[in-house]
């Protein structure tokens, strides 16, 4: 063909690549392996931008990586449990199984379609009884060890969802997913402590050097480990004492109120006997309680007209309930040091409560509290005994006085609390635990797994199923044979996502979750995915591959090695979705233009770590390109190849071969160290608009031609891999380019024997020379003197002086 046809092209190379099997992935161990891996897509019923881009990104990576000879998997599966089936499945009639089984089979053939280099013999759906399985036995394992647990919990509820979700999934007061309001509620709701993996997470966090600081800093920021005091503030008339905790005890004196949550004790009781007390406690449950409603919330509360006894002074501290104060944070209450907390000092100044400051800049210093409080350290006054210390010996004086008396100690708190992952919905892997009146909570039999989530089902507005199938839940408990009941909470879908990654590994093992290819292949070598899934995701990952380890099933760490957070895909300045109406189909563009026009469209429009502002100009440009390079290898190969034999270059042929080779020299370091594929593009592009130019009809200039030709269409390949197939064999090679080695930069081509110089006189540039780059400089300013142009200029003027800037130019000075 000598116009460039990619539905004629992409299809018959993409069929090549199914019947060889290209793809498929096996452990050889005298190989050097590479794991490649994008974040899986929930099926939701077509592409969208974002997974091309996404999904490019990594199928260059991974092309490369083979064309450096690794042994490369790049896997392919599906995110398939979740809310989205069930509300479609509501509105359509139709099971969420079914429906999420048809959207992966068209999903599939849209990917195939783009030319990702997937291993689809490792395909796999969370949604299969065969991945889940293992879940579930893990969770047994875990039951077993008390690393999951059960309890009556304050959870986020989603009423329109009808479900639990966790604080990471609450974002602006919404459900991540639908976008309601969500409530506080108390249901009994299991959990997996990611607690007790705290500090490891933590600490670990400075070995993963291959992911980008913010990411790291998030992860940092939300485990949140701190180092304070917790004490015990006596309370008039209570048994009780009320722990508190403070990360900074050097305020200790500086408390003027108490104030506790709304389903602390102390308040529940205050309700009992006291209306306004009642209706503010009420009005706290209906509150939202992400970390983003928390940080714009108006602070409220109510005085329980209780008073607790300061440990220090024995001063009476009042003691209220607040909105900002969380039973699932800490312990449930807070002391308020108005003069040095902000919120704090919002809270007193609105309810007319003392503000006693206790810390200063200096000794000699004062400080002004009317519009602001004073946050920073310093040095105690108005402290009693403990006047004059700074902020840090106040620390240690103050924990080792409460210590002393018995009402105090040094602790480490997080603000990372164990992971709720019970979902009160149907379309989600069963929890796999049977409640027995008599003998409690008991994990199903390892020989009774999987418990089968039954897929043919009608849904309604009313709930799970699942709570109205006595087929499905009523079993006899495995200790005692008694009537049980089994669990009817799924689990959080995050918990599928958490190890998919090293169930790609053994997908076809039906006797255990991993085997050894676990540890050939893991950890993951480059994962890509956006950078929304900081906390969430990864941080799951991270502590499930852990879990993972400490089970003996895998060896490292950490999952993941090096992490590439692509940016969002934008148009008219938004991010593309279904409401603002700005989604482009990429269907319709691989249709028009052919994969690997979208392909380099997306890898050219920007660097993958930024976002993408969608052109229509810019897929047409993308589409020029790539017809400019196919018109001209059959150009050259129309009158035959050339042959093979060395020849002397002329030196506009040296000079092509030097630009060929620091064009691989470039692109080899964008496209393996920086991944900066936007730039690896451009330097081909350079590279193609001088081949054009080049004059290269003599057999050497051919020779020349054809080693730069091959070069681009290799290094072009992991990004238009259907084009570079066919050119690849047009350009006289038999076997097939995706078993080729990466382009090899010659050194001795990128030495330089001729160097042109500018020639300016008096500041103008009058000529150009070409001189051997070790002449020496007296020889180079006679050449540029002459030189018949710079004569012209020069004449029989006197010359002042002439410089000669090597390797640049030559600047003559005449007398005017």
């Amino acid at each position: 063909m000598k116009e460039y046809q990619p539905s004629k092209i992409e299809e018959q190379v993409q069929a090549y690549w199914e019947k060889q099997a290209t793809f498929r992935a096996i452990e050889d161990e005298n190989q050097e392996k590479y794991y490649c891996l994008a974040m899986f897509p929930y099926p939701s019923g077509r592409l969208h931008m974002g997974h091309v881009r996404n999904y490019t990104l990594a199928d260059v990576i991974a092309r490369y990586q083979r064309m450096l000879g690794k042994n490369v998997l790049q896997p392919m599966g599906w995110d398939a449990f979740g809310l989205p089936a069930e509300n479609a499945a509501m509105k359509n009639k139709v099971a969420p199984a079914k429906w999420t089984r048809a959207n992966i089979d068209y999903m599939r053939e849209q990917l195939k379609k783009l030319g990702f280099a997937y291993d689809w013999s490792r395909e796999l759906a969370t949604c299969d009884r065969d991945y889940y399985k293992w879940e579930q036995w893990l969770f047994t394992r875990l039951f077993a060890k008390g690393l999951v647990y059960k309890k009556v919990s304050a959870v986020n509820w989603c009423p329109n969802d009808l479900t639990v979700l966790a604080n990471e999934q609450v974002v602006e007061g919404g459900c991540w997913r639908c976008g309601t309001p969500v409530e506080r509620k108390e249901i009994p709701q299991w959990f997996m402590k990611i607690t007790a993996y705290a500090d490891e997470l933590l600490d670990s966090l400075d070995q993963l050097e291959g992911w980008p600081e913010q990411v790291r800093a998030m992860q940092k920021n939300w485990i949140g480990r701190s180092r304070g005091v917790e004490l015990s503030f006596a309370v008039d008339g209570e048994s009780e004492t009320l722990n508190v905790f403070t990360t900074r005890p050097d305020t200790l004196l500086g408390v003027t109120y108490l104030a506790v949550a709304a389903g602390h004790p102390l308040a529940q009781k205050a309700a009992e006997n006291n209306t306004a007390v009642a209706n503010f406690v009420a009005e706290c449950i209906r509150m939202e309680t992400s970390e983003a409603a928390m940080a714009t919330l108006e602070k409220k509360g109510c005085a329980l007209g209780m008073s607790a006894i300061h440990p220090i002074s024995g001063e009476a501290v009042p003691v209220w309930v607040a909105n900002f104060v969380l039973m699932s944070y800490g312990t449930g209450a807070v002391m308020a040091v108005p003069a040095h907390d902000q919120r704090d000092y919002e809270f007193a100044k609105n309810n007319a409560l003392p503000i006693k400051p206790v810390v200063y800049p200096a000794a000699d210093q004062n400080i002004d509290l009317s519009e602001a409080a004073f946050t920073e350290q310093g040095v105690l006054k108005n402290s009693g005994q403990f006047n004059g210390l700074t902020s840090q010996q106040a620390f240690t004086a103050i924990a080792d006085f409460l210590s002393e008396k018995g009402v105090g100690c040094v602790q480490t708190n997080y603000r990372l609390r164990d992971w709720g992952v019970s979902r009160q919905r149907y379309w989600g892997a069963p929890i796999p635990i049977i409640n027995c009146v008599s003998c409690g909570a008991v994990a199903v039999p390892e020989t009774d797994l999987p418990v089968i989530l039954p897929e043919e089902v009608e849904l309604d507005t009313e709930g799970s199923p699942l709570k109205k199938m006595s087929a499905f839940y009523a079993v006899a408990c495995p200790k005692c044979g008694g009537a049980a009941e089994r669990e009817t909470d799924t689990f959080d879908t995050f918990m599928e996502s958490s190890w998919y990654y090293a169930r790609f590994t053994s997908k076809d093992n039906d006797n255990a979750m991993l085997d050894d290819r676990a540890n050939y292949w893991l950890p993951v070598d480059q994962y890509i995915g956006g950078i929304e899934h900081a906390i969430l995701h990864l941080l799951y990952a991270r502590f499930f591959h852990k879990l993972m380890r400490d089970e003996g099933l895998v060896q490292g760490d950490e999952p993941f090695a090096n992490l590439l957070t692509q940016g969002m895909v934008l148009k008219d300045g938004a991010k593309m979705s279904k409401s603002k109406g700005n989604t482009v189909d990429p269907q319709s563009l691989i249709e028009q233009y052919g994969a690997d026009t979208v392909r380099v469209f997306t890898m050219f429009a920007a660097p993958p770590d930024q976002s993408l502002e969608w052109a229509d100009t810019g897929v047409d440009g993308a589409f020029r390109f790539l017809k400019r390079l196919w018109r001209l290898v059959m150009e050259h190969v129309e009158p035959g190849l050339p042959v093979s034999e060395p020849a002397v270059l002329s030196e506009q042929h040296k000079a092509l071969r030097r630009q060929l080779h620091q064009t691989i020299e470039k692109v080899s370091d964008d496209m393996g160290r920086r991944h900066t594929f936007n730039t690896a593009i451009a330097a081909i592009m350079e590279l193609i608009n001088s081949l054009y130019k080049a004059e290269c009809v003599d057999e050497a200039g051919r020779q020349v031609m054809q080693e730069a030709l091959e070069a681009v269409v290799l290094m072009l390949a992991p990004i238009a891999p259907h084009l570079c197939h066919v050119l690849w064999h047009e350009l006289g090679h038999e076997h097939a380019i995706v078993d080729c080695r990466w382009p090899r930069v010659d050194a001795d081509a990128l030495v330089q024997q001729v160097v042109e110089l500018g020639v300016q006189v008096n500041g103008k540039m009058r000529a150009r020379i070409k001189v051997a780059v070790d002449s020496a400089p007296d020889f180079i300013k006679e050449q540029a003197l002459s030189d018949s142009n710079v004569q012209r200029f020069v004449g029989d003027k006197t010359v002042k002086k002439i410089i000669v800037v090597p390797g640049k130019l030559v600047s003559i000075v005449v007398m005017a």
